[in-house]
């Protein structure tokens, strides 16, 4: 168990720098004023010709918003059970150590959430409302693959019926799926903010893997 926890704690380390590394090169290579109001965004060749060949489709970027709620809902369904056991356990320490690991995996997302809004690396490649709005990385993608793995982790621990417990990671397998691909199909965000949605994610949630102690299968 330790040698695995050393494990992730170093891919965890590695996924994180690679996220860093991605970021400074975004910010230095091939940077093109190519986004709507001359906004400019790196790796901009690549960035332009996967945009241009998925579109704009805005039903499809209306679907993913709304869907965005149920990462949501989850995190709002952990901090209840968390609220819950520390109630009827009168006091905090008693609550069990993944759900507070959870909670602090949380604060955490929000706080880099938080950051990405005040440190603008890029626009998005459409205007919204009328507006440019800060793209880097996507903050649906790093909210749906921050959310629902952990969410995996603690139904692998907490669902006793292994049926039950395949059909919902299979489920939350398919909607992660679905929102990353259909973030990006949506034309809403350059491919370059959806790798650096998932590098970012990836290095979190393997953090929380090796901080909580819970499986991942």
């Amino acid at each position: 168990m330790k040698e695995e926890k050393q494990k992730d704690f170093c891919n965890a380390i590695c996924m994180l720098v690679a996220f860093v590394i991605w970021t400074v090169a975004i910010c230095i290579v091939d940077v093109q004023a190519i986004g709507p109001q001359e906004s400019t965004v790196g790796f901009a060749t690549i960035n332009q010709f996967i945009h241009k060949l998925t579109g704009v489709h805005t039903v499809l970027y209306t679907i993913t918003d709304w869907l965005g709620l149920v990462p949501i809902m989850i995190v709002i369904g952990f901090g209840t059970l968390g609220l819950v056991q520390w109630i009827k356990r009168k006091h905090l320490r008693k609550v069990d150590y993944s759900i507070l690991v959870l909670g602090g995996f949380y604060i955490v997302v929000l706080a880099v959430y938080a950051l990405f809004e005040m440190v603008v690396v890029n626009y998005r490649p459409v205007l919204i409302n009328g507006y440019l709005e800060a793209s880097y990385p996507s903050s649906t993608t790093m909210l749906v693959m921050c959310v629902m793995p952990t969410a995996i982790m603690q139904f692998n621990d907490r669902i006793k019926n292994d049926i039950l417990k395949r059909y919902v990671v299979a489920t939350i397998a398919v909607f992660i799926a679905f929102m990353v691909i259909g973030r990006l199909a949506s034309g809403v965000h350059w491919f370059t903010d959806i790798i650096g949605g998932v590098l970012l994610s990836i290095g979190l949630v393997l953090l929380y893997h090796a901080i909580s102690g819970l499986e991942c299968r």
